[in-house]
């Protein structure tokens, strides 16, 4: 998706900065050379490793809006998108009397956030391993991370690790970061946070 009009209450920004909550900016993930995803939730527990690596490349320019009102735009995206992945290597194994419709992604900083499943098979969301043609680094989240530009920074997980699948809508944050987000988080109707 080609970027176009900042959305409203962002600003664009010149540099694209490693950023996150205090607790987590500042973890690094023990491993950033191998793409290892575990798989979870209402389905038999597996890992994803070489099934992976056979999957369709693709590329996408899109903007990354972070809920604190700058944007990075333009920014050159590559690996595999989110519903080939989930077509491919996860739908055979879940059970269709029970669909899925709610996805949990762990990043391995101990970072987590939810998306439902619907928003998640958009053409534009991808799990990438490639930033303007360099292979992502720990800043911006290696090995693998989620691209998700039609929602907010902070679901677009880093070093990611770990997928739950599930039929139904799970608490992921606690305490007090939890009015610090929102089920869907869409930029374009400004879904900062709860309330």
């Amino acid at each position: 998706m080609k970027s176009s009009v900042n959305p409203p209450g962002q600003r664009p920004r010149k540099s694209f900065p490693r950023f996150g909550l205090s607790q987590y900016a500042n973890r690094f993930p023990h491993t950033t050379d191998t793409i290892r995803i575990q798989i979870s939730g209402d389905l038999e527990e597996f890992t994803i490793e070489k099934d992976f690596q056979s999957l369709p490349i693709s590329q996408q320019t899109s903007d990354f809006h972070c809920v604190t009102t700058w944007s990075m735009l333009a920014l050159n995206w590559e690996g595999v998108r989110f519903k080939d992945f989930f077509e491919s290597l996860i739908e055979p194994k879940t059970d269709p009397e029970n669909p899925i419709r709610f996805v949990v992604f762990k990043g391995q900083d101990g970072y987590k956030t939810s998306l439902p499943l619907e928003d998640l098979l958009g053409s534009d969301v991808m799990l990438a391993h490639t930033l303007n043609g360099e292979a992502l680094d720990i800043a911006h989240g290696a090995p693998i991370r989620l691209v998700t530009p039609q929602h907010y920074g902070y679901k677009n997980l880093k070093h990611l690790e770990r997928i739950e699948f599930y039929a139904s809508p799970q608490k992921v944050k606690q305490g007090y970061l939890s009015f610090m987000d929102h089920p869907r988080a869409r930029v374009a109707h400004e879904e900062r946070a709860v309330g």
